[in-house]
């Protein structure tokens, strides 16, 4: 081991290290993280770098990206404009509190709302999804005075105290109870569940257009529109959960839109800074209002790093023609998949690029031979592989990625 420090020292490789130790390079850095992470995880892969759609483990292997961070490099690895933006404002400034101006956040919040359209017109900034999912709930009580809210079975907002209350999934919630906010579950697209649940003591509903964890299913028009006329009969808020499917995922910038329905507020992170940690909680003007001065804040929320990385999505978005782009690939990938000939495959879902094969058999059987193949997955429930690459695939690419599946598929039975 002394050999190995003398080694690196002399400006040897971590593979050189490796191979002094007798391990490969993955087995290494694999043990020597175990030393010091939570346990949480038993990864037996390493990740070292990324280009366009592919990303590469520390043996050199390519793998499409179809996991991209769990819907977060919208922008692919190493994108030129992202590089460069974040390496620029890096050597400008860093951080700057909320409390403060910033110019790089001015034009981001600027660009975000030639994407949004009112009655959104507010912003809160932060660093992660939960983080905004928490603030919904802040922003939702002291604007009605109520405690109460309501949500989707299979949903997830987010496992933090406060967001882990409306996340569905019992494994993700009930070893936390009582978590301190009193939630009603209902099934999603239940108008008659809806109903019966939106109480005058309600203070917002909160619901995916998609929901991705919870299997790639998505709401049907008449429910959404229901929701949104019952929160009004009712006084309460309707707060929609776009941290996956927003900033372009479904070929809209907000999966909402196609549904014509107006909330009040919209959680945005995962692909708003293409890899770097940013989120946004957008709320009309009068629920902005409604928290008092002080009444909610973040360290690193809207800091000029995150702001500038935000900028290069969206400009990149609107000037590769992004949303069309994935209407058009999402399309073809869905056919693609929709195509393929196997007893497994019981129905494809979802839009864009967040699209769902599921399965008669378990997920992580397929999702094991195709990882084997080159194409790095994630599931959504046991029997849904989720397909969440970055936006800037292309149709060649995509189509590969179902060939790839319809191999997968073979093996397995």
């Amino acid at each position: 081991m002394v050999q190995a420090g003398l080694r690196r020292r002399e400006g040897a490789t971590m593979t050189d290290a490796a191979e002094v130790s007798g391990m490969t390079r993955t087995e290494e850095l694999l043990e020597r993280e175990a030393r010091h992470a939570p346990g949480l995880w038993k990864p037996d892969i390493v990740f070292t770098h990324g280009e366009g759609v592919f990303i590469y483990d520390a043996e050199g292997r390519r793998y499409y990206d179809c996991m991209a961070g769990i819907a977060v490099a919208s922008l692919g690895h190493a994108h030129p404009r992202l590089i460069e933006a974040i390496a620029t404002q890096a050597g400008r400034l860093i951080i700057c509190s909320q409390s403060h101006g910033n110019d790089t956040r001015t034009e981001f919040l600027e660009e975000l709302f030639s994407f949004v359209q009112p009655p959104l017109q507010r912003a809160f900034m932060a660093s992660s999804g939960s983080e905004v999912n928490e603030a919904a709930l802040k922003w939702a009580r002291v604007a009605t005075g109520r405690r109460r809210f309501v949500a989707a079975r299979r949903g997830f907002s987010g496992r933090t105290m406060g967001a882990l209350s409306l996340t569905w999934e019992p494994k993700y919630r009930e070893p936390f109870m009582p978590t301190g906010t009193e939630v009603t579950f209902i099934d999603y697209n239940s108008v008659e569940q809806l109903e019966e649940a939106l109480t005058d003591e309600v203070a917002a509903l909160l619901l995916e257009p998609i929901q991705g964890e919870g299997g790639i299913n998505e709401a049907e028009p008449e429910f959404l529109e229901r929701a949104r006329e019952l929160t009004r009969e009712r006084g309460a808020l309707l707060i929609m959960d776009e941290i996956q499917t927003g900033v372009g995922r479904t070929g809209r910038f907000l999966a909402t839109e196609r549904y014509g329905v107006e909330p009040d507020m919209v959680t945005l992170a995962k692909g708003l800074g293409g890899g770097v940690p940013v989120a946004a909680l957008l709320m009309t003007d009068e629920v902005a209002r409604a928290m008092p001065s002080g009444g909610h804040g973040t360290t690193f929320g809207g800091n000029a790093l995150a702001a500038a990385a935000g900028l290069a999505v969206l400009r990149e978005l609107r000037s590769a023609d992004l949303l069309g782009h994935v209407g058009k690939v999402g399309r073809s990938f869905r056919e693609a998949l929709e195509q393929l000939d196997s007893p497994l495959v019981k129905s494809v879902k979802g839009r864009g690029l967040l699209l769902g094969l599921e399965l008669t058999v378990p997920a992580a059987e397929v999702m094991k031979e195709l990882r084997d193949l080159g194409v790095l997955t994630i599931n959504a429930g046991d029997n849904v592989i989720r397909l969440v690459p970055p936006l800037i695939i292309s149709e060649d690419e995509a189509a590969e990625v179902a060939s790839l599946i319809g191999t997968a598929l073979a093996r397995v039975s």
